[in-house]
């Protein structure tokens, strides 16, 4: 079995997704590629298999083009010489050599707790290049920021007094501004639109007199020197992320003209890039939207500002698979069913509210090969017990068989990453992989499979007798 050390993966080029043979077949075919022959590999060195049914893949060459494909897309539409920082939402995919890997890149980091800046310093993102954003952050966490030098976007005026608390008795260097809501509306997923009218994040503009405040809060206080707005993420479309952003811009505008000077020198915009889940096509593209933004707000891209980004899903999704075996193949009202290891525990999205997030399926044979055959209406089934857990229902798919595989493809953020402990199933493993493009894979562990002995460790198994000793009232 190839598996080496994250930190040894070799650097890979940065072309347009193509096939192996070098012709654009369809838009995502190099992606469809890779993943084809890390499926097999995965099956052939033991990665995957009777003892091992569920592992997470991660395909390191099509994160290195997103990284690309994001920085070209703002460095095209900006002045030379503008300042801009691309921070990953850390909560998209918490995994540490992610993380260093997308800093290798050029990408820093958005926090918004105190795990996910912990998992941010182990990777080695400098503190100047990492923003915390969360909305309950507490006095410990805002201190520590602000000793660091890390970038603090306050979410509404109680955490402004202890920002103006902490910085009477100490000097920072933290960038630091205030997080609005344009209260553009919302997208087709209402858990994922952040600047509807009634939006728990940021102070909300429309509301009577808060507009006043924001602006009477940067004029008081001078070391507020950043905007930031969010509007949403998948579900979103480009037209009202654009809104949300022009919306900021012409804050940032009015608090400068009402300051005399150019208080606010960095706006940022947030992330949200949707994803497209229906095919391997990447669409919309980081250019598009840079493209759109500077046709909007062309003010925000002169060089005034300096520019912040938080793109998450969008970086990672297309590049993740979880693939599982098929434990069992049966049938129920006359439907198929496959019974694999990939369920509620890697796709808890996906099988509470299935019609929001469906996935593509992926069907491979024994030998790690995609399968063919006619379609079959069929459900793809999880291990959980509860009659809802279900990766795809109905699904017209080659006929799922014992011992096959299934991928549920897109998976590279909010998935496998984000481990739902039902029925104290473990955590899989996590792996990248690099191919040469001639069939020949190496991976490289990113997190170890979990071990039965580390569920009972962080379910009380050291405190086994702690409540039978109790004393009885």
């Amino acid at each position: 079995m190839r598996v080496r050390d994250a930190r040894t993966t070799t650097r890979r080029g940065f072309g347009v997704d193509i096939g192996y043979d070098g012709d654009v077949s369809y838009p995502g075919a190099g992606r469809a590629a890779r993943r084809d022959e890390a499926v097999r590999a995965a099956v052939e060195q033991g990665l995957l298999g009777p003892g091992t049914p569920i592992v997470g893949l991660l395909d390191v060459t099509g994160i290195r083009e997103s990284a690309v494909e994001l920085r070209a897309a703002f460095d095209a539409v900006t002045e030379p010489g503008t300042p801009a920082l691309h921070a990953f939402a850390v909560k998209a995919t918490p995994l540490v050599p992610v993380l260093r890997l997308l800093r290798d890149e050029g990408i820093g980091a958005e926090v918004a707790s105190p795990g996910e800046l912990a998992l941010a310093r182990a990777a080695g993102v400098p503190v100047e290049r990492t923003v915390l954003d969360s909305p309950a952050k507490t006095p410990a966490e805002l201190r520590e920021a602000l000793a660091l030098g890390i970038a603090v976007n306050a979410d509404n005026p109680q955490e402004l007094d202890r920002i103006d608390a902490l910085m009477g008795s100490a000097v920072s260097r933290s960038p630091l501004g205030i997080r609005v809501n344009p209260q553009v509306g919302g997208g087709s997923i209402e858990a994922t639109s952040t600047a509807t009218a009634t939006s728990k994040f940021g102070v909300a503009l429309r509301d009577e007199g808060a507009r006043e405040w924001v602006v009477r809060a940067y004029l008081d206080r001078p070391w507020l020197t950043r905007l930031h707005a969010h509007t949403g993420s998948q579900g979103v479309p480009l037209s009202l992320l654009v809104r949300g952003v022009a919306e900021t811009y012409a804050l940032a505008e009015e608090i400068n003209g009402r300051a005399g000077r150019r208080q606010i020198d960095t706006v940022d915009i947030g992330g949200g890039l949707p994803v497209n889940f229906a095919s391997d096509a990447t669409t919309p593209t980081y250019a598009q939207y840079a493209r759109m933004l500077r046709e909007a707000v062309p003010g925000l891209f002169d060089g005034r500002y300096g520019l912040v980004t938080e793109f998450g899903r969008s970086l990672l999704a297309k590049h993740g698979t979880v693939v599982a075996r098929v434990e069992y193949a049966k049938t129920s009202g006359g439907r198929p069913v496959a019974v694999t290891h990939a369920g509620v525990q890697v796709a808890t999205r996906t099988v509470y509210a299935p019609a929001s997030w469906p996935l593509r399926i992926a069907v491979y044979g024994a030998k790690g090969r995609p399968k063919e055959g006619p379609p079959v209406v069929q459900d793809v089934a999880g291990p959980a017990c509860f009659a809802g857990d279900l990766l795809a229902e109905r699904r017209a798919l080659p006929l799922v068989e014992q011992g096959d595989y299934v991928a549920a493809l897109d998976t590279g953020a909010y998935y496998f990453a984000h481990h739902y402990g039902y029925n104290s199933l473990a955590r899989p493993g996590v792996y990248g992989f690099a191919s040469d493009g001639t069939g020949s894979v190496t991976f490289a562990m990113v997190r170890e499979p979990q071990r039965l002995e580390e569920i009972v460790a962080e379910s009380g198994g050291a405190q086994a007798s702690a409540l039978t000793e109790l004393q009885r009232p």
